[in-house]
């Protein structure tokens, strides 16, 4: 039997895991053990058994499960997915799938607790962004003071501060998640190339990208670095909150008639985190913010479309939301 200790993440379970399939080590021959001080195994030499990046995704959401039985969970998967089907993640039945998924569940369950818990004590503490607003301000000096925001994290590692870009008399604001690598080097919001994919989408949808307010609920790039490459990654709750004052401030001073949230990140900001975009996108509703709010796919959903007609779909999807906006601009 091999005894494998490691630090409770999924980096250091995936490079034991590499390095256990290079040996050909079975499931059944490996006991794994967390241990808070053990070192991570170095990660093996490029290459070896590739898989399915649904498992990756999966995987990830599983590692993040308190459940201490999740790591022999994570390799007997993956060893059935290199030495039996590619395809097994699609039985669902299978009990080994059954239990990878209600761990990756309970993981985004528990993480989306622990980070309610960090906002909750964020808004109990007035932090994040909110002493750095200042009170009574336009666009202009909001966007002054926001290049100086120091409300979270995020600053430290961003290029710029992002802040939203169009008229203070628009009738329309749409509300991204967060700048991304060409935004953060630009200093504009959507001017990469997600923002080619929304202003075409605007312009089949009959609204001027002059006259719509752009922004973010996000106004620094989140990332990590793999080789030259800046990898962008999804804001936490506590991040989006932490930001949430310059956002609010958008909105106060413009006052639009029509909310439009682009993507899952923009609508839970909005919303509240139990919004699920897929299931209720496409259909207005009254916030605070907008007597008409309404949320669709973020314009990097279409990017990300598997081949040329899932991504015409979802940009079919997204237009025609749009349409919906033009159409309630002007009532």
């Amino acid at each position: 039997m091999r005894a494998i200790g490691l630090p409770a993440t999924f980096e250091a379970w995936q490079a034991a895991a590499r390095a256990l399939l290079r040996e050909g080590v079975p499931p059944g021959e490996v006991e794994w053990r967390e241990a808070a001080g053990a070192p991570a195994s170095e990660a093996p030499p490029a290459g070896g058994a590739r898989v399915p990046r649904q498992f990756l995704d999966v995987a990830r959401q599983a590692a993040g499960a308190s459940d201490p039985g999740r790591w022999a969970v994570l390799y007997a998967v993956l060893w059935r997915l290199v030495h039996e089907s590619r395809e097994l993640l699609a039985s669902t039945r299978d009990p080994d799938v059954r239990r990878l998924n209600g761990l990756a569940a309970q993981g985004r369950r528990e993480a989306q607790q622990a980070e309610m818990q960090e906002v909750l004590a964020l808004e109990q503490q007035g932090g994040g962004a909110a002493p750095f607003v200042p009170t009574r301000a336009g666009l202009d000096e909001l966007r002054a003071a926001a290049a100086r925001c120091e409300g979270c994290d995020l600053f430290r590692h961003a290029t710029q501060t992002v802040f939203g870009r169009g008229p203070s008399d628009t009738r329309v604001v749409l509300v991204g998640e967060q700048p991304g690598d060409q935004e953060d080097l630009k200093g504009a919001p959507f001017v990469g190339p997600a923002g080619e994919v929304l202003d075409r989408a605007l312009g089949e949808a009959g609204l001027d990208r002059g006259r719509v307010y752009v922004t973010n609920a996000v106004k620094h790039f989140k990332f990590v670095e793999r080789g030259k490459r800046r990898i962008h990654q999804t804001p936490r709750l506590p991040e989006i909150a932490a930001c949430r004052p310059w956002l609010e401030a958008e909105l106060e001073v413009i006052k639009p008639a029509v909310l439009g949230c682009l993507g899952a990140t923009a609508a839970r900001a909005i919303f509240g985190p139990e919004f699920r975009l897929l299931r209720e996108r496409g259909r207005f509703i009254e916030t605070r913010w907008a007597a008409k709010t309404i949320a669709t796919l973020h314009p990097s959903a279409v990017l990300r479309g598997q081949d040329d007609a899932e991504q015409a779909r979802l940009y079919a999807m997204l237009r025609d939301d749009l349409r919906l906006i033009a159409t309630a601009q002007r009532g």
